[in-house]
């Protein structure tokens, strides 16, 4: 399965934050909790370069807690402060224009000693498709300001968004990379929401998820379809979900479609608890390996 995204409009969006990029003072990477790396478009660190950044771990509700701390670890020792948040909710929003005075605080101090009166701070969100840039603007902003909707690519413009006295923000479309090198991340960005359904193809993704979920979260796996082992056959997993859940045919034949599509919406709808498809260990026991 071969996973490739990227719509006009993001590549217009990729110019377009370069060349706004010397109007804000921070950059608010948002990421999905549930993949921190996967969600992280590699692309965005070309263009920012060393511009200060906060970066946001978004939908931490939907996220296993234990492990989205160690994601926090992790960019600390790279020197980013990250957050965890959940915009739907609006939890941890106070702390993203605290966490950004303390990254600022240097600059601004400057500034203040050359007699610039104080302003707000101005800071560029930047995330891949559907990772909830538009929910947490509005939460930002205490009113529906930016768009919102399940469907990645609903933003499709920039705007500046005053957030009090305090912060301006300047939304972004959301960006993908051209194409995934790796096509785990590509499966992981699907699994999650971030790509539309009707470029996927189900059924392989399933396969993905229920190894996934095989080997780090086996109890609730065996729970969720009521099984005492895990069937080293997956058609076997298949055709028990199937037959446990009515997703039938004429005839009493599994319809494997229908599976695909319930496990996937079990997921995402947290039928299996809070869920973190990647952690820290991994992507550095893949980048030793390919040293």
């Amino acid at each position: 399965m071969t996973i490739q995204w990227f719509p006009g409009h993001m590549a217009k969006a990729r110019r377009e934050v370069t060349e706004k990029l010397k109007l804000v003072d921070i950059i608010f990477e948002l990421v999905d909790a549930r993949i921190p790396y996967s969600s992280r478009n590699p692309m965005i660190d070309e263009i920012i370069q060393h511009k200060p950044r906060l970066v946001l771990l978004n939908k931490a509700d939907m996220a296993d807690k234990e492990v989205t701390r160690e994601w926090i670890s992790y960019f600390a020792e790279k020197g980013i402060k990250a957050l965890a948040i959940n915009s739907q909710a609006g939890e941890g929003m106070k702390d993203i224009v605290k966490a950004s005075h303390e990254i600022l605080k240097e600059k601004f101090d400057r500034l203040k000693a050359k007699g610039v009166k104080p302003r707000a701070i101005r800071a560029m969100i930047v995330g891949i498709p559907n990772v909830g840039k538009s929910t947490l603007i509005n939460r930002l902003a205490k009113k529906n300001i930016a768009k919102t909707g399940n469907t990645p690519g609903v933003t499709k413009s920039q705007q500046w968004i005053k957030v009090g006295k305090e912060l301006e923000l300047l939304d972004t479309p959301g960006i993908l990379w051209p194409k995934f090198e790796d096509q785990e991340v590509g499966k992981k960005l699907a699994v999650t929401g971030a790509i539309k359904d009707t470029l996927l193809n189900l059924q392989d993704l399933v396969v993905f998820s229920l190894k996934f979920l095989e080997e780090r979260y086996p109890e609730r796996l065996k729970e969720r379809y009521k099984i005492e082992s895990v069937p080293e056959n997956v058609v076997e997993m298949f055709d028990h979900i199937g037959e446990l859940r009515g997703s039938l045919r004429a005839g009493g034949i599994v319809d494997y479609d229908k599976v695909s599509e319930l496990v996937i919406r079990e997921i995402r709808t947290e039928k299996f608890g809070p869920l973190t498809f990647e952690r820290p260990s991994d992507i550095m026991s893949a980048q030793e390996s390919t040293n």
